[in-house]
């Protein structure tokens, strides 16, 4: 017979996909959905974690739609979350043109106007990285861990389990 294991939460992942049009608008509706699924998945509107994922998701679609911007092709966010991690991957078509990452993030001039949002995205991120998308183009990951459950407050999830 084995010994006990410690024992863990039982990890159920959600998962939210979807294709925006390659616009400011498409970037903006990204945020506002991404947003309104973690309300809806028990993290609520203007927490921490909704506020930070939608910062995130703000900086990384905006970058997509800027820089990665193929016409007639979409970008795409996928959302996941599960006991211990929320997941954000934006993705665009054009791999040519990829972000150093974490390591090879820059310092930005005072006055300059544009080069801040992978800083941001680097700050806010507890761990980010851009990986090649199959077949073609880029995903840029953000990752949030998430406190434990029992430092959390309560969600919606929480009180139904009651």
């Amino acid at each position: 017979m084995r010994p006990a294991s410690t024992p863990r939460l039982p990890v159920t992942a959600r998962v939210f996909v979807q294709r925006f049009s390659s616009t400011p608008r498409g970037a903006r509706l990204a945020r506002h959905l991404v947003v309104h699924r973690l309300d809806a998945w028990g993290v609520p509107y203007g927490s921490a974690l909704s506020d930070t994922a939608a910062l995130l998701v703000a900086e990384l679609a905006a970058n997509a739609v800027t820089h990665g911007r193929v016409p007639g092709r979409d970008i795409e966010v996928l959302l996941r979350l599960d006991a211990y991690t929320l997941r954000i991957d934006v993705s665009d078509s054009r791999g040519e043109r990829r972000p150093a990452g974490p390591e090879g993030t820059v310092t930005v001039a005072p006055e300059a106007e544009h080069g801040r949002g992978l800083l941001l995205v680097d700050a806010l991120a507890d761990r980010w990285g851009v990986f090649d998308r199959v077949p073609v183009g880029k995903t840029v990951r953000a990752e949030l861990d998430l406190p434990p459950r029992d430092q959390r407050s309560r969600t919606a999830d929480d009180f139904a389990r009651e």
